[in-house]
């Protein structure tokens, strides 16, 4: 293991405080910082240090490939680490986003590279982008789509009349889904505002409170996005640190606020539908998107040794351990394949494999190759490790 240097990225709907408390700098921070990168993404690449100058992880890995990634990283994948690491810190909500599944991303990348007149890319490259955030405060997200049926039901007691066709389409359950979502966010552009704002203004039985707290938040921020109502046809979750969030390919999704702890496939493919001034496409949207219930977006932390949790996601592009060591717990070991990343939250702790040690503060990684065999924890704090899912 080796001291690891991650990446800001300033997106608008970033916090002032989240990262630079964790990383012990002047608080606030002089512009939004949504994102820390830590891995080998050709869009940002975390780097390590050799002979005193940063060397991008991108090269380190082109140097010695099969120290870094192994023989079953790069059978599997090529030679590229296929996680990206990442702690989310969003202030306000992110768009209405899903993303492609790995054929999807596969033929939409190819088509897109060869287009010479491209003004906006939807597929940046051709990998998908399955991903699991686990919740280190409370986190609000937008996951899934719940029962159309009870969707319809919400919808129906704004009693705005414009959104009948909308309501009767979700009454027919899953197979009305989709109309539902393609009727919302085709909505004629001229009229956009004034349906968002009669939803706004109507007055809501108690029981749907929250999702008119919800709306009247969106709306203030979008007031002509029909992505605004969309949003209420979604799982509105409430994460306690520890829980996560699983959000496989096609699933709609939108992140409110909050701070976590994610773990992705490397790709930054996103199909946008709203909520955004970025660029929005909403046909190759409802193109990738599954019309089907997510009923229970929520996963929870599974121990698997004193102080250490997982959180099993059907995907071997990555997996994420958890580690939280106090007096009682002094160390911990993780068996890990391939190579791996370490970023401590909270404490001091010392992280060491067969390849080396790093002492780690809050806002601290490291990384370490393939050829490192078991991993071990030490000290008090918390810690996430990133590795490879392959078993």
């Amino acid at each position: 293991m080796e001291p690891l240097h991650g990446r800001i990225r300033d997106y608008a709907w970033g916090s002032r405080t989240v990262l630079a408390q964790l990383q012990g700098r002047p608080v606030p921070s002089a512009g939004p910082e949504a994102e820390l990168w830590l891995g080998a993404h050709p869009g940002d690449p975390s780097t390590v240090h050799r002979g005193g100058a940063p060397l991008s992880l991108v090269d380190a890995f082109a140097t010695d490939p099969g120290r870094w990634l192994g023989a079953d990283v790069i059978d599997r994948f090529g030679q590229r680490l296929p996680f990206l690491l990442k702690v989310l810190a969003p202030e306000a909500p992110l768009s209405l986003q899903a993303h492609p599944d790995a054929e999807q991303a596969r033929a939409g990348y190819a088509a897109e590279v060869t287009d010479p007149e491209l003004t906006h890319r939807n597929y940046v490259d051709p990998y998908h982008k399955p991903e699991l955030l686990v919740a280190v405060s409370p986190f609000q997200a937008l996951c899934g789509f719940r029962d159309p049926k009870l969707s319809a039901d919400l919808l129906d007691a704004f009693g705005v009349p414009a959104l009948a066709p909308v309501v009767d389409a979700l009454r027919a359950g899953t197979d009305g889904l989709r109309e539902a979502v393609r009727t919302l966010l085709g909505w004629p552009v001229p009229d956009r505002a004034a349906l968002v704002a009669a939803v706004v203004a109507a007055d809501v039985p108690e029981q749907y409170a929250r999702a008119g707290e919800l709306v009247r938040g969106l709306a203030g921020r979008y007031p002509a996005d029909p992505g605004v109502l969309v949003a209420l046809l979604l799982n509105h979750v409430s994460l306690a640190p520890g829980e996560a969030i699983w959000m496989p390919a096609g699933n709609l999704h939108a992140y409110l606020y909050g701070a976590g702890v994610e773990i992705l496939a490397a790709s930054d493919n996103v199909l946008r539908g709203g909520l955004t001034p970025k660029h929005v496409d909403v046909p190759e949207l409802l193109r990738v998107l599954r019309f089907e219930v997510l009923v229970d977006p929520v996963v929870p932390p599974v121990p698997v040794a004193p102080g250490v949790v997982t959180w099993p996601v059907p995907v071997d592009d990555f997996a994420l351990h958890g580690v939280r060591l106090d007096d009682a717990v002094g160390s911990a070991r993780i068996a890990l394949r391939g190579p791996r990343i370490a970023l401590c939250l909270v404490g001091e702790v010392t992280v060491a494999d067969g390849a080396g040690s790093a002492r780690l503060g809050p806002g601290q990684s490291a990384i370490g190759p393939a050829d490192g065999g078991p991993l071990t924890v030490s000290g008090t704090g918390e810690v996430y490790v990133a590795s490879v899912g392959l078993g």
